[in-house]
């Protein structure tokens, strides 16, 4: 039996609100479960690997890492969901079906390039971060495991995010949720019943990756309209890959260089010993929580603002802006707060125990915690003015604003202010308040500029 997928223009016509929250909702609970899985890798392995602390060390430590080599090409599903929302806007369905197709290839493409990439270079790239020898042993098969599945998850994503575009976001929910609840069992049988340590979340990661990618390929198969996949039409249509790559590769170029600021960081982290580098990844696997539940209004902004604008209806943007941008605040200073106030209980469960490495890898987690996530809702109403750059079809600037405001400051950050006050990684978790403030401020001067601009004399943004 086949299914449908609605393509009106409902995100183009009557009221904003109660829209945008029926299409964020499946987003935040998707990016929350998403998470909680990812969590549950270092769950495991600080409660039940041989080498507790040190495999939840060596997995967290590896995050900065991965995201580096594969959040580059992952920008490229921003350009495929801007597309969608773009054409769909416009009533150009032929094209969204051209988009998807493309999109599939693309995925597979890049994926192994990455997966091919990040499987060989996994050891010198440690290395070179001044990863502990004592985590390299683990660090190194988890991050060859993780690569493995990287090609799946790349075209999951690609694929969903013409899904999401489309309007449909619960059935990406209902795939990551059966594939998250995989990868959790996997985990305890790789971990739990063999003993693998670190290697083992990695082998169970990329079980759920090609387990997600097979459920959106089988469903999209099926439907009926312009998101159908059919096999034998995938391939690369040019002006399709052209437009991907034009929307999308400025936020995967602004992700690689946020992804070097961050690999700077750990590694400058890496620096302080094990307690905090494993203190310092437990808190980052929390704050991760928040961050999804912002991110989904960032998605919301940037595909209400891209059909809007593919419809010609541009006045609705700044409607769509303070939307988004009021829930983001409230989102963020309320899961902000909470994880403030519970930081002693959730940090527990990543490392429990009463021993004095125990009581001292959560005071490390507790330091970062209460520095950062009260301020992370700074973070999320950055991402969001720049989902509504993107959407509005200028996926430069926000790119040059990020890297400026956020990268090339941080950097700036570590090696002039934190020398200053020599021991205290505190002064190098400020940075990321500061940081996130001034990228905001440099996005609403370009929001408020562009909408000025476009208004003037607009026309719909897909030639």
């Amino acid at each position: 039996m086949a299914h449908r997928i609605k393509t009106n223009q409902s995100m183009t016509e009557g009221p904003l609100f109660g829209k945008m929250m029926r299409f964020t909702l499946p987003i935040i609970v998707t990016g929350l479960l998403q998470v909680l899985y990812n969590a549950s890798d270092m769950i495991v392995v600080g409660n039940f690997s041989p080498k507790g602390g040190i495999s939840m060390g060596a997995v967290g430590s590896c995050g900065s890492l991965i995201n580096l080599i594969v959040n580059t090409f992952l920008g490229l599903s921003v350009g495929v969901g801007i597309a969608v929302a773009q054409q769909i806007g416009a009533g150009r369905l032929e094209k969204v079906k051209k988009t998807i197709h493309t999109a599939a290839l693309m995925g597979v493409v890049c994926g192994f390039a990455i997966a091919i990439f990040g499987f060989f270079m996994a050891e010198p790239l440690l290395r070179l971060m001044s990863t502990p020898e004592e985590a390299l042993f683990e660090a190194v098969p988890y991050m060859k495991a993780y690569f493995v599945g990287v090609p799946a998850g790349l075209v999951y994503n690609f694929l969903a995010a013409g899904l999401r575009s489309s309007g449909d976001t619960k059935r990406p929910l209902i795939f990551l949720s059966l594939s998250g609840l995989l990868n959790v069992i996997v985990n305890v049988i790789m971990v739990v019943g063999f003993g693998m340590g670190a290697v083992g979340v990695g082998i169970a990661t990329t079980v759920a990756q090609y387990a997600s990618m097979i459920m959106i390929i089988v469903y999209m198969s099926k439907l009926d309209g312009p998101c159908k996949l059919i096999f034998r039409e995938i391939g690369i249509d040019k002006k399709s890959m052209m437009f991907i790559v034009r929307n999308g590769l400025p936020a995967g170029l602004q992700s690689l260089v946020f992804s070097l600021s961050n690999v700077l960081i750990q590694s400058t982290v890496n620096t302080y010993g094990e307690i905090t580098y494993t203190g310092n990844a437990a808190a980052a696997n929390i704050e991760g929580f928040i961050y999804v539940a912002m991110n989904a209004f960032y998605q919301a902004a940037m595909t209400f603002t891209g059909q809007n604008v593919g419809a010609g209806k541009l006045k609705r943007v700044k409607r769509i802006a303070l939307i988004a941008i009021a829930s983001v605040t409230v989102v963020g200073l309320v899961l902000g707060g909470a994880a403030t106030l519970l930081h002693e209980p959730l940090l527990s469960i990543y490392e429990p125990g009463q021993s004095a490495d125990q009581i001292a890898v959560r005071a490390a987690g507790t330091l970062r915690m209460e520095i950062i996530c009260l301020m992370y809702f700074l973070c999320g109403i950055m991402d969001v003015l720049g989902g509504i750059m993107r959407g509005m079809g200028k996926p430069v600037m926000p790119m040059v604003v990020s890297v400026l405001g956020s990268c090339v400051l941080r950097i700036i950050w570590i090696y002039t202010v934190c020398p200053l006050f020599p021991g205290q990684i505190s002064m190098l978790y400020i940075a990321y308040p500061v940081t996130w403030t001034v990228t905001a401020l440099g996005h609403l001067f370009c929001c408020l500029v562009t909408y000025k601009r476009m208004k003037k004399d607009f026309l719909p943004v897909i030639s």
